[in-house]
Protein backbone atom coordinates (compact mmCIF):
# COMPACT_ATOMS: atom_id res chain seq x y z
CA UNK A 1 0.00 0.00 0.00
CA UNK A 2 1.04 3.41 -0.77
CA UNK A 3 1.59 5.82 1.82
CA UNK A 4 0.38 9.49 1.69
CA UNK A 5 3.59 12.14 2.12
CA UNK A 6 2.80 15.56 3.06
CA UNK A 7 5.47 18.11 1.89
CA UNK A 8 6.39 20.23 4.76
CA UNK A 9 2.94 21.45 5.22
CA UNK A 10 1.96 21.68 8.73
CA UNK A 11 -1.16 20.30 8.74
CA UNK A 12 -4.19 19.61 11.06
CA UNK A 13 -4.91 16.38 12.19
CA UNK A 14 -8.54 14.38 12.99
CA UNK A 15 -7.90 11.78 15.55
CA UNK A 16 -8.25 8.72 12.74
CA UNK A 17 -6.10 10.90 10.31
CA UNK A 18 -3.02 10.53 13.18
CA UNK A 19 -3.57 7.28 13.53
CA UNK A 20 -3.58 6.25 10.04
CA UNK A 21 -0.05 8.14 9.59
CA UNK A 22 1.27 7.37 12.98
CA UNK A 23 2.97 3.72 11.48
CA UNK A 24 4.52 5.93 9.10
CA UNK A 25 6.14 7.90 11.93
CA UNK A 26 7.21 4.93 13.82
CA UNK A 27 8.92 3.55 10.70
CA UNK A 28 10.88 7.05 10.16
CA UNK A 29 11.79 7.11 14.25
CA UNK A 30 12.87 3.50 14.25
CA UNK A 31 15.06 4.17 11.01
CA UNK A 32 16.56 7.34 12.68
CA UNK A 33 16.92 4.93 15.86
CA UNK A 34 18.99 2.41 14.39
CA UNK A 35 21.24 4.86 12.78
CA UNK A 36 22.30 6.76 16.14
CA UNK A 37 22.74 3.28 17.31
CA UNK A 38 24.93 2.35 14.41
CA UNK A 39 26.95 5.28 14.95
CA UNK A 40 27.42 4.69 18.80
CA UNK A 41 28.25 1.38 17.64
CA UNK A 42 31.20 2.93 15.76
CA UNK A 43 32.72 5.07 18.26
CA UNK A 44 32.94 2.53 21.12
CA UNK A 45 34.48 0.38 18.21
CA UNK A 46 36.47 2.28 17.24
CA UNK A 47 37.32 5.39 19.45
CA UNK A 48 40.50 6.38 17.11
CA UNK A 49 38.27 6.96 14.06
CA UNK A 50 35.39 8.44 15.88
CA UNK A 51 36.07 11.21 18.36
CA UNK A 52 33.77 12.89 20.60
CA UNK A 53 32.81 15.59 18.26
CA UNK A 54 32.73 13.23 15.57
CA UNK A 55 29.88 10.98 17.13
CA UNK A 56 28.12 14.07 18.42
CA UNK A 57 27.91 15.69 14.68
CA UNK A 58 26.73 12.22 13.39
CA UNK A 59 24.00 11.59 15.95
CA UNK A 60 22.84 15.60 15.94
CA UNK A 61 23.03 14.70 11.87
CA UNK A 62 20.44 11.55 12.04
CA UNK A 63 18.33 13.65 14.73
CA UNK A 64 18.30 16.90 12.19
CA UNK A 65 17.01 14.28 9.46
CA UNK A 66 14.96 12.38 11.58
CA UNK A 67 12.88 16.12 12.23
CA UNK A 68 13.03 17.18 8.81
CA UNK A 69 11.02 14.14 7.70
CA UNK A 70 8.64 14.20 10.64
CA UNK A 71 7.97 17.50 9.52
CA UNK A 72 7.28 16.92 6.09
CA UNK A 73 4.96 14.53 7.36
CA UNK A 74 2.78 17.62 8.39
CA UNK A 75 3.80 16.80 11.97
CA UNK A 76 5.56 18.57 14.59
CA UNK A 77 8.72 17.29 16.42
CA UNK A 78 8.88 18.13 19.91
CA UNK A 79 11.67 16.45 21.38
CA UNK A 80 13.86 13.28 20.90
CA UNK A 81 11.51 10.89 19.16
CA UNK A 82 8.38 12.90 20.44
CA UNK A 83 5.97 13.75 17.90
CA UNK A 84 2.81 16.03 18.09
CA UNK A 85 0.38 15.82 15.81
CA UNK A 86 -1.98 18.89 15.44
CA UNK A 87 -5.53 18.81 16.03
CA UNK A 88 -7.08 22.61 16.17
CA UNK A 89 -7.39 22.89 19.94
CA UNK A 90 -4.06 21.03 20.81
CA UNK A 91 -1.74 17.97 20.04
CA UNK A 92 -2.31 14.40 20.17
CA UNK A 93 0.70 13.54 21.26
CA UNK A 94 3.27 10.14 20.37
CA UNK A 95 6.60 8.83 22.18
CA UNK A 96 8.58 6.52 21.10
CA UNK A 97 8.62 3.41 21.58
CA UNK A 98 4.73 3.60 22.54
CA UNK A 99 2.41 1.49 20.40
CA UNK A 100 -0.73 3.80 19.80
CA UNK A 101 -1.52 7.58 19.82
CA UNK A 102 -3.15 6.98 23.34
CA UNK A 103 -2.38 10.60 24.99
CA UNK A 104 -3.30 14.56 23.99
CA UNK A 105 -2.49 17.58 25.53
CA UNK A 106 -3.21 21.54 25.26
CA UNK A 107 -0.91 23.99 23.05
CA UNK A 108 -0.02 25.41 26.45
CA UNK A 109 0.69 22.27 28.19
CA UNK A 110 3.61 20.61 26.51
CA UNK A 111 4.82 16.53 27.34
CA UNK A 112 3.95 17.12 30.96
CA UNK A 113 0.27 18.08 30.44
CA UNK A 114 -0.78 14.92 28.69
CA UNK A 115 -3.95 12.81 29.15
CA UNK A 116 -5.12 9.90 27.94
CA UNK A 117 -7.32 10.05 24.83
CA UNK A 118 -11.25 9.58 25.35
Amino acid sequence: MGEIVFIGKKRRFTLDEAKQLLPTVRRVTERAIKTVEKVRHKRRSTPKIMDGQQYEEATQAVIGTWAEQIERLGCEPKGLWLVDFDYGDGYYCWRYPEIGLDYSHNYDEGFGGREPIN
